[in-house]
Parts: C-alpha cells; structure tokens; sequence
C-alpha cells in the first residue's frame, strides 16, 4: 500500500474536564475517515470491526459522517499512543487496521481518511470537529469523488544490467580489476540516467488520464519491494473508470531498459491527495 498518511492528533484531555484515561473500562473515541451522511456507510459500519476488535459506528454532524471506534483510553490516551507508536509491532497492527477500515469505506462510498492516530475524548468532540472543519471536508469529498489512487515507483538495479566482458591474456590482473571497475561504474550510472529518463517521461504520458500527481520520498530498506533502488514513489488520482488506461499507458515504457524497473500499485483509497484539514485546537 501506498499509504503515507502522517502521524498526528492525540487524544483530548480539555483542561476544564478530568482526565479519566486511567478509569476502568474508560474509552475515547477513533477516527478513521468522513463521508458524507446518508450513504452506504452508516448502514454498513456495525458490519465493520476496527481496532481492539470494536465495532465501527458513524456519528454523525449535518451533512457529515465520522466512522469511529472505542478504543481503551489508557492505550489511546496520549501517552498511551506515544508508547505503540513507538513500538514497531503495535504501530504495525494500528496501521494495517486503519488502512484495512479505510479500504472497506472507500469500497461503498467516497470517504476521506483521517490520519494515522486520529482520537477524540468522545463522540461530541468527534461531531465538534465536524462542525468546525465540514466546509473544508465537503470540498475535499468533492474533489474526490470517484477516483482512486494509483503508485508508480520506479527502480534502479545497476546489478541487473552489469555484464562483465572477458579482459585480453596479457593485461595484468590488477590492471583488468580498474577496467572491471570503470565498466561496473560506466554501467551504474547509465542505469541511474536511465531510470531519472524514464521517470521524467511518465508525467507527461499520463496527463491526460490523472487528475492530480502527489511526489513522496523514495522507500529504503523493508518498505521498499523487490530488487533494486526505489528513486521514484509517486502517487496519481485517477478517476476510478480509468485505471486500466493508466496502466496501458505505461505499459512496456521500461521495456529493453536495463537496470529499470517500473512497478504500478492500487488502486487505493486516496491517502496521498486526502489530507484533512488542520485542527484549529486539541483534538
């Protein structure tokens, strides 16, 4: 998944309210995405689990709808979700359930995603936030409206295209291993200006088919899949009619490309083109 959704907003603690997180069986209250009020989602919801197990609910302000969760108020309080984030396997869990909530709501109608790590003290607060900030989720509702997400990332894998030509009987060894070397980096970076070239290419190719590009750092290490440098991860909102055409577009475009890699990923819900408005204040 491409989803790059930043890590933000504890749990409310207003200073005129006490802090009730350590209470026995005390809950708050999840955000995982917006809709609009009155669509497939509030009947589907209950049918819906999120973190913890909970089952999901909308609650609902005007024209909008939140779909939450309880969650324990120790875990979920602020330090309580300073502590899982900063545990790779709790904040693994947190995030493959939000996507995986996100997912099912973008699957029966357009819902925005919060991001990662969304909580309010309780449902009225959820509702104050819908009231403060709606005008700003009904355009963005709008804006995406039946497109979907798409990932493109290219790879570079000087490996892949390394061929090694035999070195004539009399040149010494020491003097074929600086050839071997001049070749192995002439090859490296043909490899890289390649891939730069083809990565350059593909705005342009699917311009008239993607509403909107969004560039993101270039994954490292586990998060980056298959062989090779990840030296391009971008993200395209594409009406959702049209993801084959996408894919057609760029179909074969790193074909007899040495080294280059191009791997296309979703659709998705649009994470990358979704980011809700700033909260005025605590959550």
């Amino acid at each position: 998944m491409n989803a790059q959704a930043p890590i933000t907003e504890a749990a409310d603690t207003p200073p005129d309210r006490p802090d009730t997180s350590e209470a026995p069986g005390a809950t708050v209250s999840y955000a995982y995405a917006v809709s609009r009020a009155g669509t497939a989602l509030d009947t589907t919801a209950p049918q819906l689990t999120g973190l913890e197990g909970r089952p999901l609910r909308t609650v609902v302000s005007g024209g909008l709808a939140a779909l939450v969760s309880s969650v324990p108020a120790g875990m979920y309080s602020e330090e309580g979700m300073k502590a899982q984030l900063g545990n790779l396997s709790a904040l693994e869990v947190i995030a493959r359930t939000h996507h995986a909530v996100v997912d099912a709501a973008y699957a029966r109608t357009t819902a925005l995603p919060m991001r990662l790590a969304t909580v309010y003290r309780d449902d009225a607060r959820v509702r104050s936030m819908l009231r403060e900030r709606g005008a700003a989720f009904v355009e963005l509702l709008s804006w995406l409206e039946g497109h979907v997400e798409l990932g493109v990332k290219i790879y570079a894998d000087p490996r892949e295209a390394a061929t090694e030509a035999p070195s004539p009987a009399s040149v010494s060894p020491g003097r074929a291993y600086l050839q071997r070397r001049r070749a192995q980096q002439r090859s490296q970076r043909d490899v890289y200006r390649a891939a730069g070239a083809v990565a350059a290419d593909i705005p342009g190719r699917v311009a008239a088919v993607a509403r909107a590009r969004c560039a993101h750092r270039p994954q490292q290490g586990e998060l980056a899949s298959g062989a090779g440098e990840n030296i391009t991860n971008d993200a395209y909102l594409v009406p959702a009619e049209r993801t084959t055409e996408f894919r057609q577009v760029l179909a074969g475009l790193a074909d007899g490309v040495p080294g280059v890699r191009i791997e296309i990923t979703g659709p998705w819900a649009p994470y990358s083109f979704a980011t809700p408005p700033a909260a005025g204040g605590s959550a």
